[in-house]
């Protein structure tokens, strides 16, 4: 039996690595569009950006990994069709069969329109290792970068930047940064925390358009003002690659719909990663993250073989900037109440609440919150809001 993976990001390496430890003994071809082998994503816009980790660093396995488990690994090559019907893909001049497909072909992040700027020299997107190295030469101390958009990405790219000396400037939209992801409380927490490092947040901020002739020199914003820049960096979001599967003719339902197994609406086609949605809570949901790239792709490869295991999502982030490390567990979708809990030192978790239903936690540096929290979310148990405030040690609250 030949699978066939396409995307070698951080789903498509957990499915084919998982496939050989099921003990899969046929061919394993994986199909990757950038010329480097699976690496990690996360480290690009903190330790990679900042020059502490080399490119070696970042490979999820050794190069010699690949070779030695038979997993046929094609890089740079794009496939720019599916025929579910003879069950095969095109890449490149060749058509490639397949017994099972697997999509694993990850985002793109969303870039401003032409029309306002985004295709001028010196503005970037981060996500890729080519975009990374672009843009490096441009950490200059003392230049000005204007960060467009205060999610995670932005956010850290703007530590990274403040770290080597630059002038940063954070554009949000929005009344808050990490509106769309967080409460109140942890936007304040990481606003403080970037002002103490001198970068300028403004919130509730529009961008008109960016300007220059044929780089970026600046940012009008809506309110009329004019920023200087030297380059600019956008953080504004993802979108999941679809495209093949949609002209494929597979259901679309926010990302490659999937089953409960991550099987997708063609019975020989399954899809994990950013860019599928699956079932979730009686609605459907899409995760971008690490651990749900690795868990779903591990799922996936177990129900390629026959284990017919439906996916239990066990939702977990982190982002690190300066000195903070925030760990998040579970999806705060739909809280009503926050309980916050103050740790040792500079440490405080934010626990959200739906009613007497635990929902999620925010730990900033607390990784005991963090753990104990998400083991809760993870066993369905909900403590009372009132016991997190008090209890001397939250670890007895997972023997309640």
């Amino acid at each position: 039996m030949r699978v066939v993976i396409v995307g070698a990001g951080q789903a498509g390496a957990a499915l084919a690595a998982k496939l050989r430890a099921l003990g899969h003994a046929g061919e394993i071809v994986m199909l990757g569009d950038e010329p480097a082998p699976p690496y990690q994503r996360p480290p690009l816009s903190k330790g990679y950006l900042l020059g502490e980790m080399g490119e070696d660093r970042l490979w999820l396995r050794a190069p010699e990994f690949w070779a030695e488990t038979r997993v046929e690994l094609r890089l740079g090559q794009a496939v720019s069709a599916i025929d579910p019907v003879s069950k095969s893909v095109t890449v490149g001049g060749e058509v490639l069969a397949y017994d099972h497909l697997a999509l694993t072909t990850g985002s793109t992040p969303r870039r401003l329109p032409a029309a306002i700027g985004g295709a001028l020299a010196g503005v970037y997107t981060v996500r890729t290792l080519a975009d990374v190295d672009a843009m490096r030469a441009e950490f200059g101390a003392g230049r000005r970068v204007i960060i467009v958009g205060g999610g995670y990405i932005g956010l850290e790219a703007a530590a990274v930047a403040s770290k080597l000396g630059l002038d940063v400037t954070v554009l949000e939209m929005a009344p808050r940064i990490l509106q769309r992801v967080a409460a109140p409380e942890t936007s304040d927490y990481v606003r403080a925390l970037h002002q103490a490092h001198g970068v300028k947040v403004l919130d509730s901020t529009g961008l008109d358009r960016l300007v220059g002739d044929d780089r970026v020199t600046g940012a009008l914003l809506k309110d009329g003002r004019t920023l200087p820049a030297d380059f600019v960096i956008v953080g504004v979001g993802i979108t999941p690659n679809t495209q093949l599967a949609e002209t494929a003719g597979l259901a679309i339902d926010n990302g490659i719909a999937t089953d409960e197994l991550g099987r997708t609406s063609d019975a020989f086609i399954w899809s994990a990663g950013d860019c599928a949605s699956f079932p979730w809570k009686g609605g459907r949901i899409r995760l971008e993250s690490v651990g749900n790239a690795i868990d779903q792709a591990e799922t996936v490869a177990a129900n390629i073989l026959g284990a017919g295991s439906p996916y239990q999502a066990k939702p977990w982030f982190w982002s690190d900037q300066f000195d903070l490390k925030l760990q998040i567990a579970g999806l705060n979708t739909g809280y009503d109440r926050i309980v916050a809990r103050k740790g040792e030192g500079d440490a405080v978790s934010f626990w959200y609440f739906r009613g007497a239903d635990l929902l999620a936690v925010d730990a900033m540096n607390d990784s005991r919150a963090y753990m104990v929290g998400k083991r809760l979310i993870e066993m369905g148990r909900s403590p009372a809001p009132e016991m997190i405030e008090a209890a001397p040690d939250l670890k007895a609250l997972l023997k309640g």
